[in-house]
């Protein structure tokens, strides 16, 4: 279920398992720099949102965002919570009171990779609200 808040574009990329860190660095900086050409002058510090959504075989969607400090923030919907024990042996963090998560950035590659046998698809997401309490 996609949210009405979010702006996405409309290409689903099935998952094509990545075999190791250099494949997934490459894999990033190609959606970095597709990322980049869809938000054209729009691309900015200010920006909030864009990034990655990521459909999980089993259920559940996971959307990664890097806020402006480098930090990783993840919204596992619902239907992605049974995710939760890969990203804690990943991160070797508490688990959040609500679905958005905030990763230090050195987690991001270890955490793709351990993720990387669960995702179907994936998708560019040029505007995501993440539920953050303020």
């Amino acid at each position: 279920m996609k949210s009405t808040e979010e702006i996405q574009t409309p290409i689903e990329h099935p998952w094509v398992m990545l075999e190791s860190p250099a494949e997934l660095e490459g894999w990033m900086e190609l959606n970095n720099q597709e990322l980049q050409k869809l938000l054209g002058q729009n691309a900015s510090p200010i920006n909030q949102g864009q990034g990655i959504c990521l459909s999980l075989s089993h259920g559940g969607e996971i959307y990664f965002h890097t806020n402006a400090d480098g930090d990783v923030l993840l919204d596992v919907t619902p239907e992605a919570q049974w995710v939760t024990p890969v990203i804690l042996a990943v991160s070797k963090l508490s688990a959040p009171k609500g679905q958005i998560w905030l990763l230090p950035q050195h987690v991001l590659l270890p955490l793709l990779m351990g993720l990387n046998p669960l995702i179907a698809s994936s998708r560019l997401v040029l505007k995501h609200a993440y539920r953050i309490l303020k």
